[in-house]
Order: C-alpha cells, then sequence, then structure tokens
C-alpha cells in the first residue's frame, strides 16, 4: 500500500510552488525526492505529513487520507529544531511524550538510539555545547524514537563527518532492513545513488524525471571512460582525440561519446603493451542526470 500522492498542487499567493506532482512509494525502501533550491522538496514533505494543507490532489498513506492523526511518522527537518538552553534528556523525552510515548519508555528509547549514534555523553548537557553534526544526530533520534511507519528525512547528512556519516547510514539500512517506508530529500547525490531505488526530480515546482533509479540510468548511454595503468597514456588519449574529465597519477576519467573510441584506445594500449590495472565504462552519474534536467 504505502504512500501515494496523486496530482497535488499547492500555490502560495500568486506562486506556485508544487505544480501537479504525482508519485508513490509502494513497498519499504528509500525514495530520494531530489531538486534544486526552491523546486518545491519541501512543501511536498510538508503537504504529504499534513503540516500545510494542499490545494487539489490526493495524498494517501494505506489508502487512507493522509493526517497527522492517522500516520505514525517521524521527520528530521533540514532546520535545526532542538531547544538550546535544554538538556539533551529532557527535551527528546519530552519530544518522545509529544508522540504518546509514557516517559519510562521514552527514556529506554533515547538510551537505546544514544548509544547506537554514539552521542550518549552529552545527554545531560545542553543542546548549544554541541557540534552541529552531534545536533543533527540528536534530531535524528526525534525523529526515530517512537517507532514510525514512515520516516521523513530532509537533508540527513547535513553537518556529518565521514565518520558520523557512516554510523548515519548504517542506522538508515538498519531502518530499511525492518521495513520502515523513508523519503529523503538530499543535494548529496552520491546518498541518494547509495540508498535509493527510486527517485523524483523536481524542478520549479514540477516534476521532471522520475522512476527506478537503475532503469533510469541505464536508459543513457556511457559517456565516461575510468582507466588506471602503470605509465603515463596522456599521448595516447590524445591520439584517438579523447578529452580527458580528470587525471591523477596515471588514473584517468575520460569522456567519451561513443562506446567504440574508448575500445579503440584500449586496442591500441594492448598494442603497445600498456599495463591496464582498470578498465570501466560507466553511464552518467545520478549527479549528471540532475545537473542534464534541472541545470539551466
Amino acid at each position: 500500500m504505502g504512500l501515494k500522492v496523486t496530482n497535488v498542487t499547492k500555490s502560495f499567493l500568486d506562486k506556485r510552488a508544487v505544480d501537479n506532482i504525482s508519485f508513490s512509494i509502494e513497498s519499504p525502501g528509500v525514495f530520494g525526492l531530489l531538486g534544486t533550491n526552491g523546486a518545491g522538496k519541501t512543501t511536498t514533505i510538508r503537504m504529504m505529513l499534513g503540516i500545510i494543507k494542499k490545494d487539489s490532489g490526493e495524498i494517501t498513506w494505506n489508502g487512507k487520507e493522509v493526517t497527522r492523526k492517522n500516520v505514525n511518522f517521524g521527520y528530521l527537518p533540514e532546520e535545526r529544531g532542538i531547544y538550546p538552553k535544554s538538556k539533551i534528556m529532557d527535551q527528546l523525552v519530552y519530544f518522545g511524550k509529544l508522540k504518546g510515548m509514557k516517559k519510562e519508555e521514552a527514556i529506554e528509547k533515547v538510551k537505546y538510539w544514544a548509544k547506537k549514534l554514539e552521542v550518549e555523553q552529552y545527554l545531560e548537557m545542553p543542546a548549544e555545547k554541541l557540534s552541529k553534526g552531534n545536533q543533527q544526530k540528536v534530531q535524528f533520534i526525534i525523529a526515530v524514537m517512537h517507532n514510525p511507519e514512515l520516516i521523513i528525512l530532509d537533508e540527513p547528512f547535513s553537518g556529518l563527518d565521514p565518520v558520523n556519516a557512516k554510523i548515519l547510514k548504517d542506522v538508515i539500512l538498519e531502518l530499511v532492513k525492518q521495513g520502515k517506508y523513508i523519503v529523503m530529500s538530499s543535494h548529496q547525490m552520491t546518498q541518494i545513488e547509495e540508498f535509493c531505488t527510486e527517485v523524483v526530480i523536481l524542478n520549479k515546482g514540477v516534476t521532471v524525471l522520475k522512476g527506478n533509479l537503475k532503469e533510469i540510468k541505464n536508459s543513457y548511454p556511457c559517456n565516461k571512460l575510468e582507466i588506471s595503468t602503470k605509465e603515463n597514456i596522456d599521448d595516447y588519449i590524445e591520439n584517438e582525440g579523447l578529452t580527458v574529465n580528470f587525471s591523477k597519477n596515471n588514473e584517468y576519467i575520460i569522456d567519451i561519446n561513443r562506446e567504440e573510441k574508448a575500445n579503440t584506445l584500449l586496442k591500441t594500449l594492448i598494442q603497445n603493451n600498456i599495463k591496464i590495472m582498470k578498465y570501466e565504462l560507466k553511464r552518467p552519474s545520478l549527479q549528471d542526470i540532475f545537473i542534464e534536467k534541472v541545470g539551466e
């Protein structure tokens, strides 16, 4: 059943923020909601959660119209939403109680998630003493501690260093294994590619691309060659009329418009006894596709 958004529109005064968009999330997993700043992502999220009213269309969860009463959701907003002067434990318990949890249950869940996200040592500290990344992890706890069915993550990796990003990544993957429905909005395309099977890209409130990410990428021809060799091959690349996008320590990313060009280069290198460590033709990344669709 899952979440279904059908022909949804929203305007603010004379500005159309979301224009007749439709998509569905029919099975547990991570769904990517993408777009530039001002594309309508946050407005869409707030309508999905019943925080603001849509002008037209339908949003349902398991076949029923979405309201804040009939959907048990968790929301990690992009903006900070914790109280700077209050102790972390106190406000996490407070937010848990707002979601219908008893105090003892909330304390137990806070301790569980604090250990998992490695913020146990900060529970008795005011939020203002925490780094941006640790505040982000605290907000994530608020979003998931009450065991929601639907989880909305808006820029979940904002402010996280690589170590903490790995911690959060593992937690999200665990939630997927538990059968959670997760909507992720992010500007970090590598994160979206890693997590999401289905995506929708918005531009100025309009859907410009949606569907299965793997199928979308497979619909594009290969446009890059990644090759690594034991020695410099600049002259060979130049002779084939190819353009180097990136090179370092005999590792190259080469732009191609036809696979035959890459194969001709490979044949030439083999004929000249160049030792090849890696040779991989690659289709456009999600970032390439995103820029193509909304770059203007």
